[in-house]
């Protein structure tokens, strides 16, 4: 634990929450914490971080104590180290696989022993307790140890019915083994379905118990390793950075890492090097890539005094920068908290199954301790009133309802990966139901996310072929984003290019060379007008209009004239207008958030039916209007691709990543669509939404099974094989009920 003097001093504290097993455990604690006077809390089950604010004369140890009262650990943060990132946390799932394989392995012996008679060999109930012993103690440890957490603060979960109801089988069938008729050579269940009442001195449930064990410790297993990626987001957005900078000390480079780097250090960025943080170029000038944290898909010109961000691509020439800000004082830094501040205040849906068994479990106990009550005062005699009580326990065990979540998902998510999408978890299906607004990154989500030629207006007289070859070789030699798409698309269509000679790279303008015996010019009008190469007027409208609408021109001329402007942009991806109008027919409002100026925004919009344009936004502001949208009542769903977005995805209700994006937007997303098609956004809301429908559907069932089982299990008319067959039933249906998903389209 860090020291209490880490505590920030504007009385907001972000703590460590250990101990938690579902989410009415994150719910018990920000009740116990909101108790105490002027605090705010929410606590994140899937971050297991509880962000507190607190008056400043409240000691934060106060709120260590309160969590540890509840049954919890609690710890503030180490402080941030800058260059290593967020820690790969240690794999809390591998001791629950270990318990997992143990459960299975040992129990479906157990259970096809115990429903079918013809395997029951002489001494069959001997073996089925050996097996059944260390699946009930061990494997179900996680459940007994939150039951008795929870027992000590006087509450009671999901966990409390699995111990309860497990223990209570596992501990009858032993008295019925060791001083009932159950141990006797030759004993038999039969298969039978008469309704009566015995004393349960022949009766055991040792399949029970191992089969609910085996069954839960599966959905527990499944849940733990999507939560372990929530902190993923994060480790994949600090990997971005540079490891390492060559330094300029004493006129000489020397390669140091990054977390050594301060403020004032001089350093160089090669072309194709990553910026190693904020600064200001003093040397050089170049064009820097940063759409991954702007969401510009056009490169920046960088030149002496210019300010340059951490983690971007220097695309042209050799920079030398002056550090200004690092660590965790860098925008790629503040980003990464962003993240972290949009999944722990993310509002954690409650499960249904935890939200019910706040209800149920203390009814359950109640009536199960009023049938034991009532038989003994009826003189029904101990045994009898015993055996009523545990059946009680054992078949409101919920078998089925451990089933329902996790087969539901499986099947939903496995058809969701036949289609190109990846379902995070069972609590992002909540969302999908009442999302009313999509809002759509730009640059690569609804375009292309590359610059492309997408126009040629040529001079009077002149051929497009021949100015794309000699446009072409010349951009072809240059390494800047725009020359490239020039290059590509010259390439694409007048075939083979050119190897210039002399070529030379004017700083801000563009390039010049010799293509066979022409003297070519590429770049802004103000390069040819340098060479007395004026734009006739048809191609000055052309840039004119061209630069309205948001695009890059480039002038191209060669020996005293103008000869064309080349028209580069980012275009529209050929499904984005199907896939908006789609999201009209699910009832969505869509909205176009980027961080690109409004005359592109505006454009891009309209070609895909867009009515609401959201420009010029920095990354951090992304954030701030998904949480406008949301206090305007809206239910936000977002698409994004880039690490400028990975924060607003956090944010959003929903977020969905283009598989095609960066790690960072991947592991902030709530879906991940694999295909860079943004009509799978809109079969991945349709998949959740009725995978959430089949989920409900199996905890009414599994719910309804065991309420209308226990009259018959209070009034002692359940024998073994009625309680074996009701489980096996309620969990046969709910399978049944999942794999209908599997029908999707």
């Amino acid at each position: 634990m860090s020291s209490l003097t880490d505590a920030p001093p504007n009385g907001s504290v972000e703590l460590l929450i250990g101990g938690m097993t579902c989410a009415s455990c994150a719910n018990r604690i920000e009740r116990r914490l909101n108790k105490l006077e002027g605090v705010a809390a929410t606590v994140n089950y899937a971050t297991e971080k509880a962000k507190v604010t607190f008056p400043a004369e409240l000691d934060p140890q106060r709120l260590i104590e309160t969590v540890e009262q509840a049954g919890y650990t609690a710890a503030l943060p180490e402080p941030p180290r800058a260059a290593a990132g967020p820690a790969e946390p240690a794999d809390e799932s591998r001791p629950l696989r270990q318990r997992l394989v143990t459960a299975v392995v040992l129990s479906v012996p157990v259970i096809v022993l115990a429903m079918v008679p013809a395997l029951q060999f002489t001494y069959w109930q001997w073996l089925s307790l050996t097996l059944a012993a260390p699946v009930v103690v061990y494997a179900g440890w996680p459940f007994h140890k939150a039951a008795w957490t929870n027992l000590r603060h006087g509450a009671a979960t999901m966990d409390t019915l699995v111990s309860l109801g497990t223990l209570a089988a596992f501990g009858w069938s032993l008295w019925a083994l060791f001083f009932g008729t159950a141990g006797e050579p030759g004993m038999t269940h039969p298969f039978e379905f008469t309704i009566s009442r015995g004393d349960g001195a022949g009766m055991i449930y040792l399949e029970a118990a191992a089969g609910v064990t085996a069954f839960l410790l599966a959905g527990r297993y499944f849940e733990a390793r999507s939560k372990r990626r929530a902190g993923a987001a994060l480790r994949a957005l600090m990997e971005l950075g540079a490891r390492d900078v060559a330094v300029l000390r004493d006129g000489r480079e020397t390669r140091i890492p990054t977390d050594r780097l301060r403020v004032g250090d001089r350093f160089v960025v090669r072309p194709g090097e990553k910026i190693a943080t904020d600064g200001v170029v003093e040397d050089g000038s170049s064009a820097v890539d940063a759409s991954m944290l702007t969401g510009e898909s056009v490169p920046v010109e960088v030149r002496p005094g210019d300010g340059v961000t951490g983690a971007t691509v220097n695309a042209g020439g050799r920079l030398v920068v002056r550090a200004t800000r690092v660590g965790a004082d860098t925008q790629l830094a503040q980003m990464a908290r962003l993240v972290e501040e949009a999944q722990t205040g993310k509002a954690e849906v409650q499960r249904l199954a935890d939200r019910i068994s706040g209800v149920f479990v203390p009814i359950v106990i109640a009536l199960s301790l009023g049938t034991l009550g009532f038989w003994l005062g009826a003189g029904a005699g101990a045994t009898a009133a015993f055996t009523a009580a545990v059946a009680v326990l054992i078949i409101a065990c919920p078998c089925a309802l451990g089933l329902a979540t996790p087969t539901a998902l499986l099947v939903g998510t496995g058809r969701g990966a036949q289609l190109g999408i990846l379902i995070k978890g069972p609590e992002v299906l909540e969302s999908t139901r009442a999302v009313d607004t999509i809002v759509l990154d730009k640059t690569g989500t609804v375009t292309e996310g590359r610059m492309t030629l997408v126009e040629v207006h040529l001079a009077e007289g002149e051929s497009e072929e021949e100015v794309l070859r000699l446009a072409g070789a010349l951009e072809h030699a240059s390494e800047h984003p725009i020359a490239r798409a020039v290059a590509r698309g010259a390439a694409e269509r007048a075939g083979e290019l050119p190897v210039p000679e002399d070529f030379a790279n004017v700083e801000g303008l563009g390039v010049q060379g010799m293509v066979e015996g022409h003297a070519v010019l590429v770049g802004r009008p103000r390069l040819l007008e340098e060479w007395s190469q004026r734009l006739p007027a048809r191609l000055q409208d052309a840039l004119e209009q061209a630069q309205a609408g948001g695009r890059t021109a480039v002038a191209v001329g060669w020996d005293g004239a103008a000869r064309a402007v080349l028209v580069v942009a980012d275009t529209v991806k050929p499904t984005s207008a199907e896939a908006v109008a789609r999201f009209r027919e699910l009832g969505l409002t869509p909205v176009l958030l980027t961080g690109d100026n409004e005359a592109v925004a505006k454009s891009v919009a309209r070609e895909v039916g867009i009515d609401r344009v959201i420009a010029d936004v920095l990354p951090q502001d992304k954030v701030a209007e998904v949480a406008r949208l949301q206090e305007e009542g809206r239910v936000v769903a977002m698409v994004g691709d880039g690490v400028n977005d990975a924060a607003a995805l956090a944010r959003a209700d929903l977020g969905l990543a283009m598989g095609t994006g960066t790690d960072a937007a991947i592991e902030a997303s709530d879906l991940t669509l694999v295909r860079g098609d943004l009509r799978a956004a809109a079969d991945a809301l349709r998949l959740s939404r009725r995978t959430l429908r089949t989920i409900k559907g199996n905890l009414f069932w599994a719910f309804a099974y065991n309420v209308a089982a226990l009259p018959l299990a209070a009034a002692g008319l359940l024998n073994p094989m009625i309680a074996g067959a009701a489980m096996a039933f309620s969990s046969v249906f709910v399978v049944s009920n999942s794999l209908r998903l599997r029908s999707f389209e």
